[in-house]
């Protein structure tokens, strides 16, 4: 099964994103891929997770040897090349079915959340992630880019075919999500 390149997310309110994708199953393997360190580590970010709501989560980013082979950054994004970390609450643990957790320097709850939800169709795994209170359109112009360039890594682990370099599919993905979310 080959992943639609270009599910765009969408904008629910100028807070929140919303990103849809059918995926290989089983659902506990797509699972796994959102919580085993090792395994998140081939698509987003690796490092320790607590398997609990109040757990610690680590996620270590080190975007530049995601896909088949290293790629340096951008020049406009130098300052995310190599490794960085960043701290993280669970803020949702139901497997095989549901997790979330903090985003941002802010641990609390309360403040900016991922929510990602799984269900089974058929053979194959709907997944729903949706961004909660970012900071306006700016940050939802963000994490978009983000998401959507993670979640074809995502799928293209998962399809056994780890074909794009990070930076190659992050190219102009930022730029689309403005137009769409501002028309600008």
């Amino acid at each position: 099964m080959t992943v639609i390149d270009k599910a765009w997310g969408e904008l629910i309110d100028k807070n929140t994103v919303r990103f849809e994708r059918i995926l290989p199953g089983p659902i506990t393997r797509v699972w796994e891929y959102l919580t085993d360190k090792e395994l998140r580590g081939r698509w987003f970010a690796g490092g320790p997770m607590e398997p609990r709501v109040g757990g610690k989560m680590d996620l270590v980013f080190d975007n530049n040897n995601l896909g088949p082979h290293p790629e340096q950054p951008p020049k406009r994004f130098e300052k995310y090349g190599g490794t960085f970390d960043s701290k993280h609450v669970v803020t949702i643990w139901e497997p095989p079915h549901r997790l979330g957790f903090t985003w941002g320097d802010d641990l609390d709850p309360k403040g900016c959340v991922v929510e990602i939800d799984l269900s089974e169709e058929g053979s194959k795994v709907r997944l729903v992630l949706t961004h909660r209170r970012l900071s306006g359109i700016d940050g939802a112009i963000n994490v978009s880019g983000g998401w959507h360039t993670h979640l074809q890594m995502l799928a293209e682990q998962l399809e056994g075919n780890p074909k794009t370099p990070f930076w190659t599919a992050f190219d102009g993905v930022e730029e689309e999500y403005r137009q769409r979310y501002t028309g600008k």
